[in-house]
């Protein structure tokens, strides 16, 4: 099977091109956001193919797999095929709706020939994707290993650009949590967070890392907080289960089906989740316990595995 979409969210293609297919993406001269190519910091096999747009014509693709809106106009133009009429195709949908919910229309809505597809049980039921027919996938992640070593007397945090998403992400929460204990925020759009927020350096600081280091830099903190409001279902949250790392956060979204209640503390009463935060770094028998729960429930519910399996069902599917 020869599957085209474009290089959108890194960590959930990395799953998705661990298949049996034959995976095309586009690739344009500035690598912009329609042509990324393959990735530069996760590990892709071979099976990966990029090429320029002038080439996808002839190249062939038994499945279009949208991520995007304009992607629909990107097919006709880039491959002179629509999606859904002169080729199979689904519209993989990562997002929670971010109007008028759970009024919102989804972009796919009435769309002849597709399946929209959704990474949480939420989303599907949020979003109004009026007669299109919908499914849920959910994430697979490639296990990182039990790395949690919990040295560091540190919650990590993950969030990319946190001070322009500000309460989407519970930005605005951080210096509450950093009472509790020292914050160590990762990802992209970090740079100067202690100080735009009010916080001691000492008490958040802020890293930008490259995919291969951000793992062993999570696991060497005590405890995962995650304090974001409205999102999908943060594939840092699953990944540090995967690492082994007991959990904090919100009880918002798909977040209280994803972590059981061994794997940690899940709730909406931020003073629960501060003293929850502070316990855990204070106990490394018990974070080291909770840890090993959480990675157990990550497996069991998001092993690649059964991600992969999921996703050749479908793929049979809509391609027969």
């Amino acid at each position: 099977m020869r599957i085209l979409l474009w290089h959108v969210h890194g960590s959930w293609t990395t799953a998705f091109v661990q298949g049996r297919h034959t995976y095309v993406v586009p690739v344009t001269e500035d690598r912009g956001p329609d042509g990324l190519g393959r990735a530069r910091t996760f590990d892709w096999p071979d099976s990966v193919v990029e090429l320029p747009p002038e080439r996808l014509r002839d190249a062939g693709a038994d499945l279009l797999v949208l991520q995007r809106p304009h992607e629909f106009a990107l097919a006709r133009r880039w491959l002179g095929l629509r999606p859904g009429v002169d080729v199979p195709a689904v519209y993989l949908e990562h997002n929670a709706p971010g109007g008028p919910v759970p009024h919102t229309r989804h972009p796919a809505a009435g769309r002849p020939g597709l399946t929209v597809v959704h990474v949480t049980h939420f989303n599907r039921l949020m979003w109004d994707c009026g007669s299109t027919p919908t499914t849920v996938i959910e994430h697979g992640i490639v296990d990182p290993g039990p790395l949690w070593t919990g040295r560091l007397a540190r919650a990590a945090v993950v969030v990319n650009e946190p001070l322009r998403r500000g309460r989407t992400t519970g930005t605005d929460l951080l210096p509450y949590f950093s009472e509790a204990a020292p914050l160590d925020v990762f990802g992209m759009g970090t740079d100067g967070l202690a100080g735009r927020l009010g916080v001691a350096a000492e008490r958040c600081r802020d890293h930008e890392l490259v995919q291969s280091a951000l793992h062993r830099e999570m696991a060497e903190r005590r405890v995962y907080l995650h304090p974001v409001r409205w999102t999908s279902l943060g594939l840092s949250l699953l990944e540090a289960m995967h690492l082994g790392m007991p959990v904090v956060a919100l009880a918002t979204t798909e977040v209280c089906g994803a972590v059981p209640a061994r794997a940690g503390v899940v709730s909406n009463r931020i003073e629960l989740l501060h003293d929850a935060v502070r316990a855990f770094v204070a106990d490394p028998a018990r974070a080291r316990e909770t840890g090993r729960a959480a990675r157990a429930a990550a497996l069991a519910r998001y092993g690649l595995p059964r991600f992969l399996d999921d996703w050749d069902r479908l793929i049979k599917e809509v391609t027969r």
